[in-house]
């Protein structure tokens, strides 16, 4: 078997990452650095170990490929806006895609990922780390074989907070939408909690190779931090099948705390309760699963694309099953509308490392009650800056263009 030729494009921030797997198995066998691509790759930190194996640098995907070199794999970890071309480029001119998440800004642009994955007859697969894990595949198994039942109900509780630091890393962080027009809608259920959102999703999918689809949503956005979209979500997604599925995600509250995720079945529930904890299930006679780690090996997922590019086989989580998270985004931000904005009395500021932490006094408290009595933050009725989104039919929604 060939070692398979791989692309990388980005290789500073998440693109490092994937730099420093490789070079750490360089010499296995399994693949082979065909080039590189960064429209600023001094900002890797090992640039000068890629550079020193004669690989080439290009500014853009389409030097590479225009070059005449070919990759068996690209490895996208552009920022968001670039995810959608990226990847269909690199379809369309013979490679097989690893792409970080998420999928892409609106559910056209994952449209037209999908379309091209028919066309070319060749995958794309979205890096989100719990959906190559054996932990989430392994209670995946067992959600598709029956053992809890039917599913009831779905929450997850993730508050994370992030500093003026977090937000000044990019031009694009805490953006809807670009200067150039393009939607990326960063925020914690699109960026840092992205994989929490579409967990779920995926964990209450048909198949292996599937996610569960929204058909309705109703979601709150606000913020605390001079940003333009939200840096705190909650939400409530309605399933084809009427499961419910809610989430409460923030980076303006004061704790580190979660995800705590739980699943409920007719016959039991599956849980985990933060960072590095284990994913468990208990049927309701008792029963007792743990399924591990779901953090324990971030980077499967690169060696599972690699695999599955030397063996022909399609990897567990392609662009259809990362596209219900998208469609759950743009729904979110429709129902939304306008940012609320938490008022100035309850915002606070506090040291935070090298940066400050802006964070909402009693939003922890609130976000917290929400997970517990299943209700949005408007829902609750003790909150004056809280307001509902509008319904939103996500059967045939295309809203952003």
């Amino acid at each position: 078997m060939h070692p398979v030729s791989l692309v990388l494009v980005g290789i500073g921030g998440m693109g490092g990452v994937y730099v420093e797997e490789l070079l750490g198995k360089n010499g296995d066998g399994s693949f082979r650095l065909a080039g590189l691509v960064d429209p600023e790759p001094r900002r890797c930190r090992r640039l000068t170990d890629l550079t020193e194996r004669g690989l080439p640098v290009f500014t853009r995907l389409e030097e590479f490929y225009g070059s005449g070199r070919a990759a068996d794999l690209a490895v996208i970890s552009s920022p968001h806006q670039f995810h959608a071309r990226q990847t269909i480029l690199a379809l369309e001119k013979g490679s097989l895609v690893l792409c970080e998440k998420p999928v892409a800004g609106t559910v056209r642009e994952a449209k037209a990922m999908a379309e091209a994955e028919r066309r070319t007859g060749r995958w794309a697969a979205i890096a989100y780390q719990w959906s190559f894990s054996d932990a989430v595949q392994a209670a995946k198994a067992d959600i598709l074989a029956g053992v809890y039942g039917r599913p009831v109900r779905a929450r997850c509780l993730y508050t994370w907070p992030r500093d003026k630091a977090y937000y000044g890393r990019n031009h694009w962080a805490g953006r809807a939408r670009l200067d150039d027009g393009a939607w990326i809608f960063d925020g914690p259920a699109n960026n840092a909690m992205a994989h929490d959102l579409h967990n779920m999703l995926y964990l209450l999918g048909r198949d292996v190779r599937a996610s569960a689809v929204p058909v309705r949503i109703q979601a709150e956005l606000y913020r605390a931090n001079p940003i333009e979209n939200c840096d705190t979500a909650a939400a409530r997604i309605d399933l084809e099948d009427g499961t419910p599925v809610l989430f409460w995600f923030s980076h303006a509250a004061r704790l580190d705390r979660g995800p705590r995720l739980r699943l409920e079945f007719e016959k039991g529930v599956v849980t985990a309760e933060r960072r590095g904890g284990s994913l468990r299930g208990e049927t309701a006679g008792g029963d007792v699963r743990d399924y591990g780690n779901p953090d324990a090996t971030p980077m499967k997922k690169l060696w599972d694309a690699i695999g599955a590019a030397a063996s022909g086989t399609v990897p567990v989580c392609c662009v259809q099953a990362a596209s219900a998270q998208t469609l759950a985004i743009n729904g979110m931000q429709a129902s939304a509308g306008e940012i609320g904005v938490f008022p100035d009395d309850l915002r606070r500021e506090s040291p935070h490392g090298d940066s400050t932490l802006i964070w909402v006094e009693g939003l922890d408290e609130a976000l917290e009650e929400g997970f517990e009595t299943s209700r949005l933050p408007s829902e609750i009725g003790r909150f004056p800056w809280a307001r509902p989104g509008e319904p939103i039919d996500l059967r045939n929604f295309d809203a952003f263009v």
